[in-house]
């Protein structure tokens, strides 16, 4: 449909944007969370002892032997009992604190479904900034590459959608179905895949984990830690030491190397979320997303992933 794809082609840049996360209800956060970071870690480490030394015959882990990388990252942190984290390890203790007290087994029962609402300031072809109304809806599956994922982006003149199910992606445009440029359908698959949720749910999609070291970065200590899917598509993500939060993730997709970065983390039902998030392309802002609402749980209806 020539009209349709003009009009996606001249808006293609606007797809550049991954609105995945979400902003906290007022009054639910609690006392204990408040108190959470205090002792956030010495819980960690204690819950990882006892999953280290609490089972008997268990060898301890035995520490990576392979090549360090060029930037020589510090020594992992050593919990009490003297057993280095795995790389496993951490990525549970990362889920632990994102869905507590159950971990996934939290994060399953709420994100069953997702809608959520915001803004995002878009750098368009020009290099202008565009502030674009978006909604996203979720419903989850067991496995991200089943995962049905809609995103509509109201701008102007038009109102796009791009939309994830059955194995493939396609694009709405004034409800007209159109085909996306593959760069686009790339981009919109990228920002799934190499996402949050790669981490949450490493074990649901069979990445495999390898825990690189420990770095510094502005006065902040972090687990480096990548993950790689069935796929061979590597995330690295950096996990603060102290909090267990995820604060910076990377990638590289067709030659172009994107940082995304997560602040203001707060509780959305119980689970721990960011409400803002900023990604780079090659050091150029490509995005900035806040999250106006966030509903988990509520019924989606399933016709908003069909084509027509």
């Amino acid at each position: 449909m020539p009209k349709a794809e003009a009009a996606f082609t001249h808006s293609r840049s606007m797809l550049q944007s991954a609105f995945a996360y979400f902003r906290p209800s007022l009054g639910e956060s609690l006392v204990f969370f408040r108190f959470r970071p205090l002792f956030s870690t010495a819980f960690v480490l204690v819950w990882l002892g006892l999953s280290v030394f609490s089972q008997t015959p268990a060898p301890s882990p035995t520490p990576a032997t392979g090549p360090r990388t060029s930037q020589s990252p510090t020594a992992l942190p050593t919990p009490k009992g003297g057993a280095a984290l795995s790389a496993e390890q951490v990525a549970e203790a990362t889920i632990l604190f994102y869905g507590y007290p159950a971990g996934r087994v939290t994060l399953n029962q709420i994100r069953k479904t997702t809608q959520e609402r915001g803004r995002a300031k878009v750098t368009t072809a020009e290099g202008k900034l565009e502030d674009v109304p978006y909604q996203r809806f979720v419903i989850r599956a067991e496995s991200l590459d089943k995962e049905r994922v809609r995103l509509d982006q109201e701008f102007p003149n038009a109102r796009f959608s791009l939309v994830k199910a059955d194995d493939k992606i396609f694009g709405l445009y004034n409800n007209t179905v159109f085909a996306p440029r593959d760069d686009a359908s790339k981009t919109f698959e990228n920002q799934l895949i190499h996402g949050l949720e790669a981490l949450l749910r490493y074990k649901e999609n069979g990445s495999t984990l390898e825990l690189v070291g420990r770095e510094k970065h502005m006065g902040v200590e972090y687990y480096v830690l990548d993950v790689t899917d069935k796929l061979q598509r590597k995330t690295r993500f950096f996990i603060s030491v102290k909090s267990f939060r995820v604060m910076m993730l990377n990638y590289e997709a067709d030659g172009v190397k994107y940082r995304r970065k997560f602040y203001d983390y707060n509780y959305a039902q119980g689970t721990l979320v960011p409400f803002r998030t900023v990604l780079w392309a090659d050091d150029k802002l490509v995005e900035e997303t806040e999250v106006g609402t966030i509903t988990f749980g509520q019924k989606v209806d399933e016709e908003l992933f069909k084509a027509g």
